[in-house]
This record gives structure tokens, sequence and C-alpha cells, in this order.
């Protein structure tokens, strides 16, 4: 059995005292599990050791491996925080209870445990980053000992490590534990795939090893010849990448093993750049394959030369290019700063780009709406094939691929995202919506008073400008919400010759308690929202001697007046297509707020008849501005060029066509449908008069429900 002894080995990079406080630690986890026992049957202190040792072969501090062997005392034994600190102080006693689960709290299911646990744990990453590491550390444990529990469970914690864990390690550059757990998560997810996977790898690795000896000899051949000192590493493709790429790439097994990784490691940058030279010299690049991770690391610090090659017999050959500290770097992420301490931080970069994003997650969460949203957020986020771009001062920004002008927007500063209404890409003006390309320059055009359209989310890409479009927009529902609210409310109480100031504060406590509201703009947002009606609500704030008044002396109430800038709560009906000018009427949709509708409507009919009390009357305001979709019928002879005379009849009259279709009705005649965007009612009406001039057009017909 594995003993305390097999990790202090491990530790002789670390003082001696600090190996004792280590030692101490262990003999306090294994009191506090005494009795209990792992799946398997083993005692459970074997888990936190072997958490212990995966952090001690990352050369981990002690704190961080003084933490993996209590992580679980907290959570699963009488030993409180307190206790913690006591024995082994404030850092030690964090770093334990940011890993340990939140077991306490109740959930509604399974999903909201999740993504509460994972919410709770990006807030102690963002105190102190060894928390995730340790955390990494105990999932890796856990994936490697998963073999004891029920298939089904298997399955969920797999694909909790593929979908969480991996990409975290991934973000924060430790490329070795990431492969580990997509491996492993791979085996317990899809058993029979892997296995066959791992079969054809085996029997391949024969074919290629003639393939890999000669390409190997022919590089180190090369590097002698110029002079030149490097090791060169055949790189061996995992089982969770290669199943990715037949999937994704849609490519059958054969293909994805007839590309040949080698890694070249070197002792200097500049080094770096002269292998890369003498390997472009010896076998002939493929063109838009180069990539300088080195000059720009990726925003998990790796870095890299990346460049793919065809070699003998038009082998495609995938060369990296780095030095020991990048190889470091690569394979152990934000742990390397523990194993290369003795350098001026050469992970220092990586360290702060990782506290960057810890720090913007913190903030969406701090948006998000629930745990689950927030989870979903970051699972974009944690998945970034990048692009590269520059600011107009020449800085250079990090985005995902896919990522719009929005996105780079919401990069610089939620302001500038906020305010954002066009952009320029290469000094040229491009639709928000337009993919960036690494290398291109983009100048963000802002306005005061902008804000963001909901249609953005569609496109933006980003965790960030996702949850700051939402945010922004959940808000701006809100104050427009409260503010149609308050007019309705007004138009209600007027019924009864009063305003809502004139009512007391008392009264309105009374109505609000009544209705089971806190404050008066819960209310309102709930009338403006059309999930509460006004003259309910109005009849509640009455004051009492006020409620017997004769109906008889009510003045009727006046029509509600459209001003156009109510925003998203104010919709126009798409069935009838109201314009200005138009009689219309209001019908209060439950969550949506109020759509307008012609009084002429079929569905406005409908709803008058089944909830009266949800329609009420509404006239535009005598100075709404704006352009409007109209569909007219139009029946005209079947004529050479009397659709583009028609076009063009519509084009004078300072309309524009949206769509148009046409279908023949007999030998002589067609029907015309057109969506047109008019002004108001005159402006239509001057449009037809116009069309109604061609000789060819016999019936003009709006479009009506």
């Amino acid at each position: 059995m594995q003993t305390v002894e097999t990790l202090i080995e491990k530790l002789d990079y670390l003082p001696v005292e600090q190996r004792a406080d280590i030692e101490r630690a262990y003999y306090f986890a294994e009191q506090a599990h005494e009795g209990q026992y792992r799946r398997s049957g083993d005692p459970y202190i074997v888990h936190p050791l072997a958490v212990g040792k995966i952090l001690a072969d990352m050369h981990m501090d002690a704190q961080s491996v003084e933490a993996a062997l209590l992580h679980d005392v907290i959570e699963d034994t009488h030993v409180s925080k307190d206790d913690v600190t006591n024995a082994f102080g404030e850092v030690v006693a964090d770093l334990v209870d940011g890993v340990s689960k939140i077991g306490a709290i109740k959930f509604e299911s399974k999903a909201e445990a999740q993504a509460e646990n994972f919410r709770k744990m990006v807030l102690a990453m963002t105190k102190d980053i060894r928390v995730i590491l340790v955390k990494l550390a105990d999932r890796l444990h856990n994936m490697r000992t998963l073999g004891v529990l029920h298939p089904t469970k298997r399955r969920r914690i797999a694909l909790e490590t593929l979908e969480i864990y991996a990409p975290i390690a991934n973000r924060l550059g430790m490329n070795n534990i990431r492969v580990e757990l997509e491996d492993l998560s791979f085996t317990h997810m899809y058993p029979m795939r892997a296995a066959r996977i791992k079969k054809a790898t085996k029997t391949s690795r024969g074919h290629r090893k003639d393939m890999v000896s000669r390409i190997q000899e022919s590089i180190d051949n090369r590097l002698a010849r110029d002079g030149l000192s490097g090791r060169v590493i055949g790189r061996e493709k995992h089982l969770y990448s290669i199943y990715s790429k037949m999937k994704t790439q849609r490519k059958p097994f054969n293909e994805i093993m007839d590309v040949y990784g080698f890694r070249i490691i070197v002792d200097s940058v500049d080094m770096c750049y002269r292998v890369l030279g003498a390997i472009h010299n010896l076998y002939k690049p493929i063109p838009g394959r180069f990539k300088d991770y080195i000059a720009i690391p990726k925003a998990n610090g790796y870095q890299s030369l990346h460049t793919t090659l065809i070699g003998m017999n038009g082998v495609p050959i995938e060369i990296q290019i780095r030095t020991e500290e990048m190889d470091a770097m690569a394979n152990n992420g934000i742990a390397a700063h523990w194993l290369y301490k003795s350098d001026p931080d050469p992970a220092g970069g990586a360290q702060n780009r990782a506290k960057e994003w810890l720090k913007g997650l913190l903030e969406m969460q701090q948006r998000a709406g629930n745990s689950q949203d927030f989870l979903e957020t970051v699972k974009i986020d944690l998945f970034p094939d990048e692009v590269y771009v520059f600011t107009p001062k020449g800085d250079i920004l990090e985005l995902p691929t896919g990522a719009t002008p929005v996105d780079f927007a919401y990069a610089v500063h939620t302001d500038v995202g906020n305010s954002c209404v066009a952009a320029r890409l290469d000094h040229r003006l491009v639709p928000l919506s337009t993919p960036i390309q690494s290398g291109q320059t983009i100048k963000i055009i802002t306005a005061p008073g902008a804000c963001p359209n909901p249609a953005w989310l569609s496109f933006v890409t980003t965790a960030k400008a996702r949850a700051n479009i939402r945010h922004f927009l959940k808000n701006q529902r809100r104050s427009e919400s409260v503010a149609l609210g308050r007019r309705l409310l007004d138009k209600a109480l007027s019924s009864f010759d009063l305003a809502l100031e004139a009512i007391s504060e008392e009264r309105i406590t009374t109505a609000l308690a009544e209705a089971g509201f806190k404050t008066l703009d819960d209310l309102l947002e709930d009338i403006g929202l059309g999930n509460q009606m006004a003259q309910i609500a109005a009849r509640r704030m009455l004051p009492h001697e006020g409620e017997t008044n004769d109906a008889g002396g009510v003045s009727k109430p006046k029509p509600l007046v459209i001003r156009g800038t109510e925003g998203m709560v104010i919709a126009l009906a798409k069935c009838c297509r109201p314009i200005p000018g138009d009689s219309v009427m209001g019908h209060l949709s439950s969550g949506r707020g109020m759509v307008i509708h012609r009084d002429n409507c079929k569905n406005i009919a409908s709803e008058l008849k089944e909830n009266p009390e949800k329609c009420l009357s509404v006239e535009w305001a005598k100075d709404f501005e704006g352009e409007y979709a109209v569909d007219l019928r139009v029946q005209m002879e079947n004529e050479r060029g009397a659709l583009a005379s028609l076009a063009s009849l519509i084009s004078q009259a300072d309309a524009n066509i949206e769509t148009i279709n046409i279908k023949e009705k007999d030998a002589h005649l067609s029907v015309v449908s057109l969506r047109i965007s008019i002004r108001d009612r005159q402006h239509l009406a001057k449009t037809i008069r116009r069309m109604r001039t061609l000789k060819a057009v016999h019936r003009i017909v709006r479009v009506r429900n």
C-alpha cells in the first residue's frame, strides 16, 4: 500500500521544515478519515495521498500539497475550517475550503447542483489560483479510479470532466493533465470506441515506426549539418484527439494518422527561429500553416512555433519548435510557475493572463441571472480557438475564432460595447456581425445614447459580450416596462378622475401588499409586461370613499398615446402591420407588453370578445416617426417591363420594396404581393396613387388579417 514516505521522496525540491509540515498534514488527514473507505475498499486516505503526489510531480509549493492532503476533511469528517486554520494556518484552510464541494446546499436538480458548485469554485479560484490546481489533481485521481462506479454515474462524471475540467486545464495551459482527463473521460463515456481506436493506434504504430525514424533522422542530420542543437521528439496523438478529429473533420482513422508530428526542443528563443529556417530548407512548408505563438502567445501562456511541411513521398509533417521553459509551460501551464520558480517568473505572463480570465469570470458571474446561465456562458469561453487583432494604437487583443467587432468592443470595455454603433476593419466600414480575421486592425465607432441591440446575441461569440448584452437588455426592458406600466396605470386611474401622484403613500403600500409586490416599480413592471391588469391595480388604489362614487360622474378615459420611444415593451402586430394614421387598438400580451393592432384586425376582434379587459384604446402621437412595413396585393396585366415600371414608381414615391412575390392568376393577369416600407398612412396613400398611374395596374389592396 502507498505510504506517506513515497510522497516525501517526491518532495526533495522543498526545504526540510516544509516537508515536515506536509507529513504532519498527512497524519492529521489520516486520523480525520479513520474508518472511512473508498468504493474500491481502500482506506480513504489513499485518495488525498494520490492527489498530493500529482501536485508533487508538478513541483507545487508546500501549501498546495498540504491542501491536497486535507482537501476532503472539512466536507467529509468532523473537522471544521477553524481546526484546519489552527493547525496549518489561514492560507491552507482557505485552499481546503475552496476545494471542498458545497455539499450542504439543497438543489432542485443535478444540473443546478453542478452549476452552483462550479460557480463557487470560480469564486474560490479568483482568490487563489492554487484552488483549481488542487481541484484538477483531485479530479484526475478520481477519473483514474472511476472504474468501481456504476456505468451511468461513470458517464455523468466523465461528461462533466470533458465539459468543465479538461477545458479549464487547457485554459490554464496544463496540457498533460488535459490530455489525461480527456482520454480517461473518453474511455468511460465510450468504452468500445476507445478500445477500437486504441487497438488501431497500436497496429498503426508498427507501420509508422519506419517512417517516423526516417523523418527524425533527416531532421537530426539537417540540424547537425547547420551546427544547430535541439532534441527531436516524435509526438504521439492521444485517443480523444484522434476521435475528435475523426468526428469534426469527418475523416477516417487512416487519414488522421497519415500526419506525422514532431517536437524540437532547443535552448533559446533565437535558436527556435534558426531551427525553423533549417526545417523550411529541408522540407517544403505548406502556405498558411505557419503560426508564431512565441511572438504572440496564446491566452493560456502557450508559446511555440508551429509549421506544417510536405515531407518525403508527400507525407504531411507537423513540427512544433520551442525552448525547455516553453515546453514546461505547455505541459504544466500555470504550475510551471512553481516548477521554474528559480527563474525570474517565466510563467508570470501566464499567471497574469489566467488571473485576467478569472477576473472576467467573476464579473460575468455577478451579471448572470442564475448558476446555470453562468455555467452555459463559461462553457462558451472555455473552448477558444484564438484570432489576434490590433487596436488602432497597435495593441494586440486575443479573441475566439468567429468573434465579431461587437466582441472586440466588449473586450476593450463594457461601455465601448454598450455604445458601439459601427466598426472599421482595416479602415473599411463593415457590418457589426462580420467575423474578424487574425492580423486585422479594428476601430469601434461609438455614439452617446446608443445601446445594445438584442439581435447581437445571435452572432457574438465571447461570454463577456453575451453576459453584458443580456444584463443591459434585462435592465432596459425593466425600465421600459416600468414607464409603460406607469402610463397604463395613470390611464386606468383617470377613469376615476385620479392621478397616481394624488394617491397617498399608505394607500399605495396597502394596494402593493394586497397584490403581493414589494415596490411600486415591481407592480408597474408587471403591468407594463401585460401580466397584471392596470384597471384591477387602479381599483386597489382607490381611496375607500372613492370606490362608492357614482359611475355616472366618471369621465371617459382618454386613449393611450403611442410615441414610438417605448422600446421593447410595445410592438406592432405582424398580422395586420399597423402604421401611423391607422385606427388602432392595444392588446396586453402576458410577458411581452403591449401589441398594437389595426382596429379592424381579426385577431383584435376575437380578443375583444374573449378578453375585453386586455384590450385598450390607443392612438398615435402626432410626431410619431419611423419606417413601417405594409403588405399590398397588386393585380396587374402580364406586360413586358410592367413590373420594372411598378418598382420605379414605388421608388419615386420615396418608398422602399422589402419583399416581392409574383403569381400568375391567368394568361392575362398576375398577382404581385409586395411588402413596402413607408412612413405613415399619408405616405402610403401617396405611394398607392403613384402606383395607380400605371395602366397595367387593375387593382391595389392593402392586405389585412
